[in-house]
């Protein structure tokens, strides 16, 4: 048996205890053996504390919160009371960690949990379950509202700048919220239902909460259908490409043509971009999907020019997650060396935000891609907040002005002046403009007035199939009229949609 006993200074220690008779010399006597056992029951400590909590953080892991939330439900039970279970996720944090690398990391997480632990009261309990992703149970909950507040202080002391190897960041997160007894009776509900108001909120736009509401369920369902269906679609042959024409804006001449993918779902039909790239950036699928995208356009290319086109530059766009795999400049240059595609036809389009979130790794894949000889254009310009001295250091070749901008030209004098004020800043760079979503001759008009290099939009042409757009590139040089040409006429003719 285990006992304690007290050294000569006072303090107290651990010791297994052995009392057993013997007999000595035809006496019986009671002989006990006495050991310490301190070591061992600190050993025994240490790998209890393992099983029950996180090694990076020192926060309750999975096994222990699953714990505490079915002795909460207990006595919510049994005493008539609400709890709530929140869901954390970090928003981008895999960006963060492939750019500054897994140290900074694991540093960044550990800093997330003392913020998190700050926030909560000591009867709450926040637990790590794996990743970046964090979960909070709040008992003995008085009303939604309370929950509400608590998730604004946690949004805010998370958003708070932190420095990692000399490079402030903010970080972000996204919170669902389920509520005993109303979203769940069990833990498992509970923890399923929180989980999809998290992503519900990722959806939203991130940086933000949602409680968990029922419709969500039927959505999650739909989603994870959609995705599984996405997984399958490379190989079953669904995907497909559609290209839209840039346009000199001065000559209205073809300067090159960009590839937007499509999904063709035999029960759902055409699914747009919107509902499945967010989805495959998510689930990771992102990557095989760009590089099939990459593929394809080249082989477009090259089949164009078997057709007597010239040799026009393909522009692809680049997701933020693609961008910060380290190997993307080997991948790309292996795809041009097998389809046979010069570099300098290749375009690769990436996001402000993304390059401007990447920091100095982003110039550093610029840079990767420039040497191969890859054209560089930076999309959704006016949306990332990236400076003049940025962009003077960064190894681009064009700037796309966002369509958000363009929409309302003329007349929005607000914008007018933006507009102006980029096409002017982005000149002044030696940089080409192009601005996209222009619908009018009177937006074109603006932009040309205003010397902006090229346009792209639904004024000349709507993404059309690689068929379609050779013909409307033969049919448009052909014809010595300006303006816009009737492409639903030319796609018409080719049976195509």
């Amino acid at each position: 048996r285990e006992s304690r006993f007290r050294r000569n200074g006072g303090s107290v220690f651990p010791v297994e205890l052995h009392t057993g008779p013997v007999e000595i010399k035809g006496r019986r006597h009671l002989l006990s053996l006495v050991r310490d056992v301190t070591e061992r029951q600190l050993l025994q400590e240490h790998i209890h504390h393992l099983a029950y909590h996180d090694a990076l953080t020192g926060l309750p892991n999975r096994a222990m919160f699953s714990h505490a939330l079915h002795h909460a439900l207990a006595q919510a039970k049994r005493f008539c009371r609400s709890l709530a279970v929140m869901f954390i996720d970090l928003d981008r944090f895999k960006q963060i960690n492939d750019a500054l690398g897994h140290d900074a990391g694991d540093r960044l997480l550990q800093e997330m949990a003392r913020r998190l632990t700050a926030c909560l009261r000591e009867a709450d309990v926040v637990a790590r379950l794996g990743g970046d992703e964090f979960v909070v149970l709040v008992e003995e909950l008085a009303s939604c509202t309370q929950v509400s507040a608590l998730t604004g202080k946690i949004l805010s002391a998370i958003a708070a700048q932190v420095v990692l190897d000399g490079q402030a960041l903010q970080v972000t997160a996204s919170i669902g919220i389920s509520v005993y007894p109303s979203d769940g009776a069990d833990e498992r509900t509970l923890m399923k239902h929180a989980d999809i108001a998290m992503y519900s909120a990722k959806e939203q736009g991130r940086n933000d909460y949602q409680f968990y509401v029922a419709q969500m369920s039927e959505r999650a369902h739909s989603l994870m259908a959609l995705e599984s269906g996405l997984r399958t679609a490379l190989s079953k042959g669904e995907l497909r490409l559609h290209y839209q024409p840039k346009l000199d804006t001065l000559t209205e001449a073809i300067s090159g043509v960009e590839a937007l993918v499509r999904w063709q779902h035999p029960v759902r039909g055409l699914v747009r971009p919107a509902q499945f790239i967010p989805l495959a950036e998510e689930s990771g699928l992102i990557i095989p999907l760009a590089l099939w995208v990459l593929e394809e356009a080249c082989r477009q290319s090259v089949a164009w020019q078997r057709e007597y086109l010239p040799a026009l530059r393909i522009a692809v766009n680049i997701s933020a997650r693609h961008f910060s795999d380290a190997g993307l400049a080997q991948e790309i240059l292996a795809i041009l060396v097998r389809t046979g595609v010069v570099p300098s036809q290749l375009e690769l389009e990436i996001t402000e935000g993304t390059v401007m979130q990447n920091g100095e790794t982003a110039a550093q894949t610029l840079s990767d891609l420039k040497n191969i000889g890859i054209h560089i254009t930076l999309d959704d310009f006016g949306t990332g907040f990236s400076s003049l001295s940025q962009l003077k250091l960064l190894p681009i070749d064009t700037i796309k002005i966002d369509k958000s901008f363009i929409r309302d030209l003329p007349g929005d004098s607000g914008y007018e002046a933006i507009t102006k004020t980029m096409i002017t800043m982005c000149k002044s760079l030696d940089r080409t403009v192009v601005a996209e979503g222009v619908e009018t001759a009177e937006q074109l008009d603006f932009l040309r007035r205003h010397r902006c290099d090229q346009v792209q939009g639904y004024y000349f042409c709507a993404p059309v199939s690689g068929d379609a757009f050779s013909a409307y590139y033969r049919q448009r040089t052909s014809t010595s009229r300006g303006g816009s040409t009737d492409i639903s006429k030319v796609a018409a003719g080719l049976g195509k949609k």
